[in-house]
């Protein structure tokens, strides 16, 4: 059975798909930072690079936008609502319709594109592209030509759509409506953007609560359960046939479901697979690159069978970490070396195979001789450990558990700490940096304002704990701390889902 676990909190909210317990796509999406992809602005070109092809464009980030244009910078007609000349080119001051399709990564700005497409439950509608499309998800050719049909009854003309997976189960009254809600929303962009000011955006793509249920629908998600009353009003009537239930639980939503420790393991480097064998993932400045070992396994025949066995059982580990971790990108994988050609071509299908399910877009070259696959997996958002980790300040290059995540596996052992002593008073110490971020993220306010608000729980510094340790106790500390808070009484002042 497969769910959809929506954990709130006014700091930031995190998704899981789960199938029979089992962790299969993990996203984080911060309260005060939401990505951009998707967003629609009204921008300006700074200035246009004939070299490359591309233009910079302001977009009111701190980066400009980069668009890549064409061969010759000559604009579609994608801009016709601004420059009448279509065959008109791209100059410096020039006011245009463009949308973000890949997130700001390191130093980098945001990707543009002037094809806009906007998103549905069962369509993307392309407004400018006179194109019907059909996920190849759909496999089955009367339903695929009959959507196509449907679909281009009610088409505007010069306009297109792609039938997403979604639509194969649904009914044609769904259909046409969510066409329509899309043909709305465009109308209200071009008349946004008549009168928004440059350098602003006319559509902010939908929350990633709204994404989850929207990609997920083709999934055979069978329930959503979410820990907040008012966003399961919010989401009642609009996934389909899966039913959508309240989490009222003392624990977080995550540990209650056992996702807890899922999703911390996402943080290690080293992947352990039930057979004994093992995956270490590193991330590069230009790549991610995957190492396969034995590990502890040492098969049952002899050693080019075991190397295969091993080869094959990380395939499918493989393809599952790319998806939880939403590693993109060019990512090099090195297997062990096998002798056999039969084997190193059976390990390249059965990787190619396991990707097939991946929501994103990827390519798998063939195996060298070294044993070295690469594969491409299309970047859009930041992979979830920009979330997850963060730059080591005692060395270079590596990285560490983020304050963000050690905030939340703090907020995990703190409630099952109370719980388990049955105690309405709490002491805990952490260091200086997840100090300053417990309290600025506000982790426990959601969970103070339901079934907590009569307990007490102070945090303090502890200059002697390292960053990824935590003190609790039902008792004051002997030596009074220099700084401490009582985290139970501070107001709610953040900003969240249901405004």
């Amino acid at each position: 059975m497969k769910q959809l676990i929506l954990d709130y909190t006014p700091y930031c909210t995190r998704v899981a798909l789960v199938e029979n317990g089992e962790l299969l796509e993990f996203s984080v999406e911060m309260t005060s930072v939401r990505g951009i992809v998707g967003n629609i602005y009204k921008g300006k070109v700074e200035n246009v690079l004939g070299g490359m092809k591309a233009a910079f464009v302001n977009i009111g980030l701190e980066r400009n936008g980069f668009l890549y244009v064409g061969d010759s910078l000559v604009d579609k007609s994608r801009l016709h609502s601004v420059m009448p000349n279509k065959s008109a080119k791209l100059s410096g001051g020039d006011v245009i319709l463009c949308q973000v399709v890949k997130d700001q990564f390191g130093q980098k700005g945001a990707r543009l594109t002037t094809d806009i497409t906007i998103a549905g439950s069962y369509l993307v509608f392309l407004p400018d592209s006179d194109f019907i499309g059909v996920s190849r998800k759909i496999e089955n050719d009367k339903r695929r030509e009959y959507l196509e049909q449907l679909v281009k009854s009610i088409c505007p003309i010069g306009s297109g759509f792609i039938i997403r997976s979604a639509a194969e189960k649904a009914q044609d009254d769904d259909i046409k409506k969510d066409a329509a809600k899309l043909i709305e929303i465009w109308q209200k962009v071009l008349e946004d953007f008549k009168t928004a000011p440059e350098k602003s955006v006319v559509f902010e793509e939908a929350t990633l609560f709204e994404r989850a249920i929207r990609d997920t629908m083709y999934d055979d998600v069978e329930n959503v359960i979410v820990n907040d009353a008012l966003i399961a009003k919010k989401l009642t009537g609009r996934i389909g046939g899966a039913k959508v239930e309240v989490y009222e639980g003392e624990r977080n939503i995550m540990s209650h479901f056992g996702l807890s420790a899922q999703i911390n393991q996402l943080c290690e480097r080293k992947v352990c697979m039930p057979n004994g064998a093992y995956i270490v993932i590193d991330k590069t400045e230009a790549c991610t690159v995957i190492d396969v070992n034995t590990g502890k396994f040492v098969g049952s025949t002899d050693l080019e069978n075991t190397v295969f066995e091993t080869n094959m059982a990380a395939v499918e580990c493989i393809a599952k970490q790319l998806r939880l971790r939403n590693i993109s990108g060019i990512v090099i994988i090195d297997f062990i070396d096998m002798l056999l050609p039969e084997h190193r071509e059976a390990v390249v299908n059965a990787l190619k195979r396991a990707l097939k399910s991946d929501r994103l877009k990827t390519t798998t070259v063939g195996m060298t001789s070294l044993g070295l696959v690469e594969l491409t997996r299309k970047k859009t958002r930041l992979p979830i450990d920009d979330f997850m980790l963060q730059p080591c300040k005692n060395c270079s290059g590596g990285f560490v558990i983020s304050d963000g995540q050690l905030a939340f596996m703090l907020r995990n052992e703190m409630v099952d700490f109370m719980i388990a002593h049955r105690c309405d008073t709490a002491y805990v110490g952490v260091y200086a940096d997840l100090y300053d971020t417990v309290i600025s993220s506000r982790i426990l306010e959601k969970h103070i304002n339901t079934s907590w608000a009569d307990k007490k729980i102070y945090l303090y510094v502890d200059e002697n704990i390292s960053r990824d340790r935590f003190a609790l106790s039902e008792n004051e500390p002997i030596i009074k701390p220099e700084i401490m808070t009582c985290i139970t009484d501070i107001d709610d002042k953040g900003e969240d889902l249901h405004k």
